[in-house]
Protein backbone atom coordinates (compact mmCIF):
# COMPACT_ATOMS: atom_id res chain seq x y z
CA UNK A 1 0.00 0.00 0.00
CA UNK A 2 2.78 1.93 0.37
CA UNK A 3 4.60 1.54 -2.28
CA UNK A 4 1.05 2.18 -4.65
CA UNK A 5 0.90 5.53 -2.69
CA UNK A 6 4.52 6.64 -3.41
CA UNK A 7 3.96 5.84 -6.96
CA UNK A 8 1.09 8.10 -7.40
CA UNK A 9 2.43 11.07 -5.37
CA UNK A 10 5.38 10.55 -7.74
CA UNK A 11 3.22 10.15 -10.81
CA UNK A 12 0.99 13.34 -9.61
CA UNK A 13 4.22 15.60 -9.08
CA UNK A 14 6.10 14.59 -12.27
CA UNK A 15 2.16 15.43 -13.98
CA UNK A 16 2.42 18.64 -12.16
CA UNK A 17 5.60 19.32 -12.90
CA UNK A 18 4.99 19.02 -16.96
CA UNK A 19 1.42 21.04 -16.76
CA UNK A 20 3.88 24.25 -14.89
CA UNK A 21 6.59 23.65 -17.79
CA UNK A 22 3.77 23.50 -20.44
CA UNK A 23 2.36 26.85 -19.02
CA UNK A 24 5.94 28.67 -18.85
CA UNK A 25 6.63 27.67 -22.36
CA UNK A 26 3.24 29.15 -23.41
CA UNK A 27 4.08 32.28 -21.70
CA UNK A 28 7.36 32.68 -23.45
CA UNK A 29 5.85 31.66 -26.69
CA UNK A 30 2.96 34.68 -26.24
CA UNK A 31 5.86 37.06 -24.96
CA UNK A 32 7.85 36.73 -28.17
CA UNK A 33 4.77 37.19 -30.57
CA UNK A 34 4.26 40.60 -28.50
CA UNK A 35 7.83 41.33 -29.12
CA UNK A 36 7.38 40.27 -32.93
CA UNK A 37 4.39 42.00 -33.18
CA UNK A 38 5.57 45.23 -31.15
CA UNK A 39 9.11 46.37 -29.92
CA UNK A 40 10.91 43.84 -32.25
CA UNK A 41 8.77 45.63 -35.22
CA UNK A 42 9.48 42.15 -36.88
CA UNK A 43 6.50 41.66 -39.01
CA UNK A 44 7.14 45.03 -40.85
CA UNK A 45 9.42 43.15 -43.13
CA UNK A 46 9.25 39.74 -42.21
CA UNK A 47 6.71 37.38 -43.32
CA UNK A 48 5.08 34.69 -40.37
CA UNK A 49 1.59 33.33 -41.32
CA UNK A 50 1.24 32.72 -37.16
CA UNK A 51 2.00 37.02 -36.88
CA UNK A 52 -0.83 37.73 -39.78
CA UNK A 53 2.12 39.19 -41.25
CA UNK A 54 3.16 39.61 -45.11
CA UNK A 55 5.62 41.49 -45.77
CA UNK A 56 8.57 41.29 -48.22
CA UNK A 57 11.59 43.05 -46.99
CA UNK A 58 13.36 40.34 -45.49
CA UNK A 59 13.27 36.47 -46.02
CA UNK A 60 9.75 34.59 -45.36
CA UNK A 61 10.21 33.09 -42.11
CA UNK A 62 7.59 30.72 -43.02
CA UNK A 63 9.62 28.80 -45.97
CA UNK A 64 13.08 29.46 -44.04
CA UNK A 65 12.26 27.93 -40.63
CA UNK A 66 15.41 29.28 -38.45
CA UNK A 67 16.24 27.36 -35.76
CA UNK A 68 16.55 29.39 -32.25
CA UNK A 69 20.25 29.88 -32.66
CA UNK A 70 19.83 31.24 -36.13
CA UNK A 71 17.44 33.86 -35.13
CA UNK A 72 19.18 35.13 -31.56
CA UNK A 73 22.00 34.93 -33.54
CA UNK A 74 20.04 37.78 -36.73
CA UNK A 75 18.35 39.31 -34.19
CA UNK A 76 21.27 40.06 -31.47
CA UNK A 77 24.17 40.87 -34.28
CA UNK A 78 21.57 42.23 -37.94
CA UNK A 79 22.01 40.26 -41.16
CA UNK A 80 21.89 41.83 -44.55
CA UNK A 81 19.81 45.18 -44.03
CA UNK A 82 18.71 43.72 -40.72
CA UNK A 83 19.71 46.11 -38.22
CA UNK A 84 21.18 44.86 -34.83
CA UNK A 85 18.83 44.59 -31.89
CA UNK A 86 20.95 43.92 -29.16
CA UNK A 87 20.36 46.85 -26.62
CA UNK A 88 17.11 47.41 -28.15
CA UNK A 89 15.65 44.56 -27.27
CA UNK A 90 16.57 42.83 -23.91
CA UNK A 91 18.21 39.51 -23.68
CA UNK A 92 14.44 38.16 -22.70
CA UNK A 93 13.00 39.58 -25.73
CA UNK A 94 15.48 38.10 -28.22
CA UNK A 95 15.03 34.97 -26.19
CA UNK A 96 11.06 34.97 -26.20
CA UNK A 97 11.41 36.38 -30.39
CA UNK A 98 13.36 33.49 -30.77
CA UNK A 99 11.78 30.85 -29.26
CA UNK A 100 8.21 32.08 -31.14
CA UNK A 101 9.70 32.60 -34.33
CA UNK A 102 11.28 29.22 -34.62
CA UNK A 103 8.12 27.44 -33.68
CA UNK A 104 5.06 29.92 -35.62
CA UNK A 105 7.47 29.17 -38.65
CA UNK A 106 6.98 25.49 -38.50
CA UNK A 107 3.72 25.35 -38.56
Amino acid sequence: MKKLFLNFFCTSLFLIFLSLTHVNADELFNKGKEVFLGTGNCAACHMLSDAGSNAMVGPNLNEIRPDIQRIIMAVRNGIGVMPAMEGILTDDEIEAVAHYTSIAAEQ
